[in-house]
């Protein structure tokens, strides 16, 4: 599709227009190395469209006033609270655990540029309900990091199968894609990114 030449002036270009991402807009530029609270979002997205995604977490924005609830704050909501502004029990009990996971881990106090996109995936999926996934949107959109694949995103997998006509599943589709997207390093990132757009076209 294109080299990693080809994926940087992607990333420029990028940096020069709005493109839609599949309805993420996530702000461009060196990350803090600081997420306040920042599985939740991720979390709400997971296995919802765009548009369904989007309205339960304008209700969860509302429920708690703030884009990024304390874990103190989430505790203190009910799961029939959570439930209440769209989540299913399942989730809302996820919601809990991963408040309980940052209060125990001091989360919001962690510097995460010290650390590899490796080390934070496998972090923050102990806590029961946070997968593959849901760490890879944060490394791409909230933390920002250059060089993601999202293995486990399925718009991605997708794309990949139908433009390298690749006719592997499971794992074996996975390890594919990494060996496609490995000259897109490192700006898989851009490269994922663009992918959505072609997928939503």
């Amino acid at each position: 599709m294109f080299s990693s030449d080809e994926a940087q002036q992607l990333d420029y270009e990028s940096e020069t227009e709005t493109p839609r991402l599949r309805g993420r807009s996530g702000s461009r530029g060196p990350s803090s190395g600081r997420a306040n609270m920042v599985v939740p979002e991720s979390e709400l997205e997971q296995q919802l469209s765009v548009k369904a995604a989007a309205t339960i977490y304008g209700r969860f924005v509302e429920l708690f006033e703030t884009k990024t609830p304390a874990p103190s704050l989430l505790l203190e909501k009910s799961a029939e609270d959570l439930r209440a502004v769209g989540l299913s029990k399942q989730k809302a009990g996820y919601m809990h655990n991963i408040a309980t996971f940052a209060q125990q881990n001091d989360l919001e106090k962690i510097d995460w540029n010290t650390y590899t996109d490796e080390e934070i995936i496998i972090f923050l999926t102990q806590i029961k309900g946070v997968g593959v996934w849901t760490v890879q949107m944060i490394l791409m959109f909230t933390l920002q990091r250059p060089d993601v694949l999202p293995t486990a995103d399925l718009g991605i997998q997708q794309a990949i199968q139908q433009l390298y006509a690749v006719e592997e599943t499971g794992k074996a589709l996975i390890a594919k894609m990494k060996e496609i997207a490995a000259p897109w390093s490192p700006y898989q990132t851009t490269a994922s990114q663009y992918l959505w757009r072609w997928k939503d076209q």
